[in-house]
């Protein structure tokens, strides 16, 4: 999340709110997955809540997201800073999530995400402290990189969560840009970007903590006032460049086996001069899929950000994405019912035939593949 990150409330955690718990290893070792539903014996709203990540607000989980998942209508939940008052509350609260998903009709845990990504960016209080940037400028980043997302993975998984929306591979441009002001990204150097993306994504996968690579194809050179939380972005990069500079550190991250990807919001007209990235089929399946290859599942960034402000409401832009090629949603509303507004709109569109039942499958197939390797 990317934007979220900066500007949803209790965002940043640093200094001395930051305090190192000492924490063991969940151990979660990734498992083969088992076998996924087959559409028939899920209703529309349950095949597409296998799709929709929900959020809230404060720290109490509200009765209607505990009753969505109970009822299937939910792949997951991602926490901000104002639902975690303590290790040991939002521990209780993965918990109770979980066990309202064991009376679903999926029964895959459901995935349990937040954005630790280092530095200001971070949910949990504990690591890792040092920011992308001070891992880039240390005396050996890859090593630095492998702590930090060793440090990400354990916190993670003592708490119950297992996604991290993180690490961030965006190559930033010049001193104080959009990622640079927050020491989001690790390097003007694509190479060292895709070095210390891949450690991080290994050191933390193999604590049994899913790893997200973002914001593709990348929002490096975005300047400091170009927030796709906030309103639409272009970024005019040429497919050259693109290519060569902002896609470049997802080659070593997806041959490091990330489980996600996030497609950021900005409009690249380069590649689509009409739609964000994770609403463009040419970008999610000629780019990510087709041209690097990746296989695994697809995430959007908020699908409340201000930079679709023209491209309808939540559930049509849930139904957008899901036709460009996006398996997760995530919906960053403060309550749960833009999540199942989104959720409503796929069931819709899919009884309507404007989602193809083959791909939905496909698409719910990867994302239950995925939670069932997190067991």
């Amino acid at each position: 999340m990317h934007d979220h990150s900066m500007t949803r409330r209790g965002a940043l955690l640093t200094g001395a709110g930051a305090a190192f718990a000492t924490l063991g290893m969940a151990g979660t070792a990734r498992a083969a997955g088992r076998s996924v539903r087959p559409a028939a014996t899920l209703t529309p709203e349950q095949q597409a809540g296998q799709r929709v990540i929900y959020s809230y607000s404060g720290t109490t989980v509200p009765q209607s997201l505990l009753d969505a998942i109970a009822a299937g209508k939910a792949a997951g939940v991602i926490f901000f800073g104002d639902n975690i008052s303590s290790l040991s509350q939002i521990a209780a609260v993965c918990a109770d999530l979980q066990e309202a998903g064991r009376s679903s009709p999926v029964t895959a845990p459901l995935l349990l995400m937040t954005d630790q990504e280092g530095g200001q960016v971070r949910r949990l209080p504990g690591g890792p402290t040092m920011s992308e940037k001070q891992i880039g400028q240390s005396a050996d980043p890859v090593a630095a990189a492998t702590d930090a997302g060793d440090q990400a993975g354990r916190l993670l998984a003592s708490v119950g969560m297992n996604v991290n929306l993180a690490p961030v591979l965006d190559v930033y441009r010049t001193a104080g840009d959009f990622e640079d002001q927050y020491g989001r990204s690790y390097s003007k150097d694509p190479t060292v970007c895709g070095q210390c993306g891949s450690a991080f994504i290994r050191a933390q996968q193999a604590t049994g903590v899913a790893a997200t690579a973002k914001h593709f194809p990348g929002l490096g050179a975005a300047s400091k006032t170009q927030n796709t939380d906030n309103a639409p972005v272009t970024l005019n990069v040429s497919a050259s460049n693109l290519r060569s500079i902002d896609e470049a550190p997802y080659v070593p991250a997806i041959s490091a086996g990330v489980d996600l990807v996030m497609l950021s919001w900005a409009i690249y007209p380069a590649l689509d001069a009409q739609l964000p990235a994770g609403l463009s089929p040419t970008i999610v399946q000629n780019e990510l899929r087709g041209r690097l290859g990746f296989t695994g599942v697809t995430i959007t960034d908020a699908l409340v950000a201000g930079a679709l402000k023209n491209f309808g409401t939540t559930a049509q832009r849930a139904v957008s994405a899901a036709k460009a090629g996006m398996d997760l949603l995530l919906v960053c509303g403060e309550d749960p019912s833009y999540a199942q507004s989104a959720v409503t709109g796929l069931a819709n569109a899919l009884r309507g035939g404007q989602l193809g039942q083959s791909a939905f499958d496909a698409a719910r197939t990867r994302v239950t593949n995925l939670r069932n390797s997190l067991a």
